[in-house]
């Protein structure tokens, strides 16, 4: 089964992948806010890819942006990757890494980075499974 990888661009495309991000980031109280902090963030380079389910409807996401760090050079980061829960197992999270690591081949990107939160230890088996090494720890001071 081929799984198709989109560009949330509209209003409604973002809509339509708040029950998957969601599922990531419970703190988001609904759609306009979804829209509304997705439509902020792309003011910085922030990218929203989804991939459809076999009912027509987002069944996984990504939220990403393209940076350059001293530390890497130029590298894209995940801010954001999840496939709704009765999809899991099911390739979307594959095929949205998949996807994005041709993408920034293409683009001369030399990484893809992502932080994961320490209890995602399903999330951490996924991602090793997917190649990705982990280099670093992601330390945070709430102000």
């Amino acid at each position: 089964m081929t799984i198709n990888i989109h560009i949330a661009e509209t209003d409604d495309q973002i809509a339509a992948c708040f029950p998957v991000m969601q599922d990531l980031r419970p703190h988001l109280k609904d759609v306009a806010e979804l829209v509304s902090r997705v439509r902020l963030q792309q003011k910085e380079g922030y990218v929203l890819a989804y991939s459809v389910g076999a009912d027509g409807k987002p069944a996984g996401c990504m939220g990403f942006r393209r940076q350059n760090r001293l530390v890497h050079g130029p590298v894209i980061y995940v801010d954001d990757l999840v496939t709704l829960g009765n999809q899991r197992s099911g390739g979307h999270g594959a095929a949205l890494l998949d996807w994005l690591e041709a993408l920034a081949k293409r683009e001369g990107f030399r990484a893809v980075d992502l932080d994961s939160g320490t209890q995602r230890t399903d999330a951490h088996r996924f991602y090793l499974r997917q190649r990705f090494a982990i280099t670093a720890f992601h330390f945070l001071k709430r102000i």
